[in-house]
């Protein structure tokens, strides 16, 4: 294995939204989760591109193969193209950090199921592309990138998943952490029924659905009224839709209150109050206004507690897989390559 000073060390948070490099050379990316390939002859000369990714691929999705790889925050089980797009993914990455041709070490944070039952095809996926993997949970990469080890609970909240985990200063056990798929893209199914239910004449997108939820996001009460425009009959109309988007952002808060209590219970009690008050959102979520404070008043009912946001949801998972990648020792590498 090569020195650590020869080594490009990158870490990435692989999501099912976005996805997220952080490298050793101080370089940052972010790209959507999306990649697709020309459907024919006529599409590669338009779009001049063997493949495309993030937001060039769907804008150009009409003529493109497109994949969306994760699914709840697992690569899609039984699809080798799935496979081949977080590898292309992951390698369009690491490129555009500036890594390619480079001994890569990649800390990759993934969703602590996927870790459980995806991992023979993350390993699989990330073979060519990297020479050692060290696959972490999402959320203890945010916590080590934070240097909050210790009585912390963090709360990454993704597109396809909510991950849960508390940091009792080890690595965390299957025990410390949880995974609901109670997150972005059920906020978004919940949006499009809510909608439907109420402006059934609208046309609109789930593509559409997800950029009103990025700007437009609550819990409790909102600010103003929320409206949006979509084709009525081929019109571009105004809907009003304030009550569905809470609605359908609220419906987050029972069911990550109730496995928040539920791994606060299982703290030991000496701790749980410094737990409590050390609760730490993470993920794109993590920016819904008003989901804090609704989770902190969840908290009053066992003594009161505070929960805050991190300052940097794009990079705060990528941050810790890179700081991970720095102080891992050698044994703790997968090696991939040859």
């Amino acid at each position: 294995m090569s020195g650590k000073k020869d080594v490009f060390h990158v870490g990435i948070d692989l999501g099912t939204s976005r996805s997220a490099i952080a490298a050793s050379n101080g370089e940052h990316h972010v790209v959507e989760s999306y990649v697709g390939w020309p459907v024919d002859m006529v599409a590669r000369k338009v779009v001049k591109k063997a493949v495309l990714f993030g937001h060039e691929a769907l804008e150009n999705r009409p003529m493109l193969d497109l994949h969306r790889p994760l699914e709840r925050g697992l690569i899609k089980e039984g699809s080798p193209k799935a496979e081949a797009a977080v590898r292309e993914l992951l390698a369009h990455l690491i490129e555009r950090a500036g890594g390619a041709g480079k001994t890569v070490h990649a800390v990759v944070g993934v969703p602590a199921e996927a870790m459980r039952v995806s991992r023979q095809h993350l390993r699989n996926a990330v073979k060519g592309v990297a020479d050692s993997l060290l696959l972490v949970s999402e959320p203890f990469a945010v916590a080590y990138g934070m240097d909050a080890l210790l009585h912390t609970m963090i709360i990454d909240i993704g597109a396809g998943t909510s991950d849960f985990c508390v940091m009792n200063g080890r690595y965390p056990t299957d025990d410390d952490q949880r995974t609901l798929t109670h997150a972005g893209d059920s906020v978004d199914e919940q949006l499009v029924l809510q909608i439907r239910a109420r402006h059934p004449e609208a046309n609109f997108s789930i593509h559409m659905v997800r950029d009103w939820k990025e700007k437009h996001s609550f819990v409790g009460e909102p600010k103003g009224p929320v409206v949006v425009e979509a084709p009525v009959r081929g019109k571009p109309t105004s809907l009003e839709i304030t009550a569905e988007m809470r609605k359908a952002c609220e419906s987050l808060v029972g069911p990550l209150s109730e496995t928040m209590l539920d791994l606060l219970s299982r703290v030991d009690p000496e701790y749980q109050q410094r737990v409590r008050n050390n609760i730490v959102l993470a993920g794109g979520g993590s920016q819904i206004p008003g989901l804090a404070a609704a989770l902190e008043r969840t908290l009053e009912d066992v003594g009161g507690g505070k929960v805050r946001a991190v300052e940097d949801p794009v990079f705060a998972g990528a941050n810790g897989s890179l700081a991970i990648a720095a102080d891992a020792p050698e044994g703790d590498w997968e090696r991939l390559a040859g």
